[in-house]
């Protein structure tokens, strides 16, 4: 049986800004597992690029293999897409980033992509501060080989064959908070109320933006002994609190609950709202975050929402000091300006 998603939408249907609908930022339709978290971290992602008014062909999508990097089908048809070597996604965004910086960049990765056999490539794409969002869809297992753990799956928790995990596993959070991320969040794919606040400003984040979003997988890791099911995840959940995202050019509306608010100014002048509990910590702060991560662990929960906010980090293209214009479009008379100026290079280095 083949399955077509239906070109016919309602003729009131309404559109952003850029004259966009809906439709012109879905995909596929998706071929994973009824009720998989991945397909709600889709939405999550087709809803928050509606919102931004953003130009789909300006944006690229890349991924590496797993059942999360299958997810690029089913959003953004229009953008430009490119489904890379189990692990290496991180490179190949590197490269096409620094040959085009003016399109908006998101990788998606699952648990075993990143923290297994890419690991290596996420410590340094992190480190380098590459503009991107990246997104990790952690299930805690390998779903295209039948569910074994992966290095996120929590020591005790077990998956559908009932045997636990015997090893610590890898926070990615508090990697990438280590490694050098300014911004670091993590969420629930069953909370899209949550977690599209999150990738908007993530989005709007200047520089490397990195959300974890545990994604239960409904084959093989939804059983209650598992960390990373839905029942689990529910009932131990932990959030820095309330996030709104709110774009620059709207009208700011908030009806302010109890506690206090901080409000956070991105680049373009947007702002990110956090409702916060009286409890909440400084976002800002490095040591606080990691702090925090670490006590709501002790607390048998996990902690959601944005952890880490830093906007003073550079960025790749800022570090390395590339020109403003991208590389793609760069001239052969300005890539190969003569001898003359190779000279005058060359003897500069002596």
């Amino acid at each position: 049986m083949t399955f077509v998603r239906p070109n016919f939408r309602h003729p009131e249907n309404h559109t952003n800004q850029r004259g966009y609908s809906i439709k012109n930022y879905e995909g596929a339709l998706s071929t994973l597992c009824a009720g998989c978290g991945h397909d709600s971290i889709s939405a999550s992602i087709i809803k928050s690029c509606f919102d931004l008014n953003l130009e789909p062909h300006k944006i690229a999508k890349i991924s590496g293999i797993g059942c999360s990097s299958k997810t690029p089908t089913y959003f953004l048809g229009k953008a430009h897409g490119f489904n890379s070597v189990h692990g290496r996604m991180p490179s190949v965004t590197t490269g096409a980033n620094l040959a085009n910086r003016d399109l908006l960049y998101i990788g998606v990765s699952g648990d075993g992509d990143t923290a297994s056999i890419g690991m290596g490539q996420f410590a340094h794409v992190v480190r380098r501060n590459l503009n991107m969002v990246y997104i990790v869809m952690n299930n805690g297992c390998y779903g295209l080989t039948k569910g074994q753990d992966s290095a996120t799956a929590d020591k005790g928790s077990a998956s559908k064959k009932g045997v636990p995990s015997v090893f610590d596993s890898i926070d990615l959070c508090q990697l990438a908070l280590q490694l050098g991320a300014g911004y670091v969040a993590r969420s629930f794919s069953g909370d899209k109320k949550q977690l599209t606040p999150l990738i908007k400003a993530a989005i709007k984040h200047q520089g490397f933006a990195f959300i974890d979003v545990v994604s239960p997988c409904v084959t093989f890791n939804n059983t209650p002994t598992s960390t990373k099911g839905y029942e689990w995840v529910r009932d131990h959940l932990e959030a820095t609190g309330t996030v709104d995202f709110i774009p620059s050019k709207s009208e700011i509306t908030v009806d302010y609950p109890e506690g206090t608010t901080r409000k956070l100014a991105l680049h373009d002048g947007s702002e990110l709202l956090l409702h916060k509990n009286a409890h909440d910590y400084d976002l800002s702060s490095l040591k606080a975050a990691m702090d925090r991560i670490e006590s709501t662990k002790e607390l048998d929960k996990i902690l959601t929402g944005l952890i880490y906010h830093n906007q003073s980090v550079q960025d790749t293209h800022e570090l390395i000091q590339t020109v403003e214009q991208p590389l793609n479009e760069l001239s052969q008379q300005q890539l190969c300006p003569g001898s003359k100026v190779l000279e005058k290079l060359n003897a500069s280095l002596r």
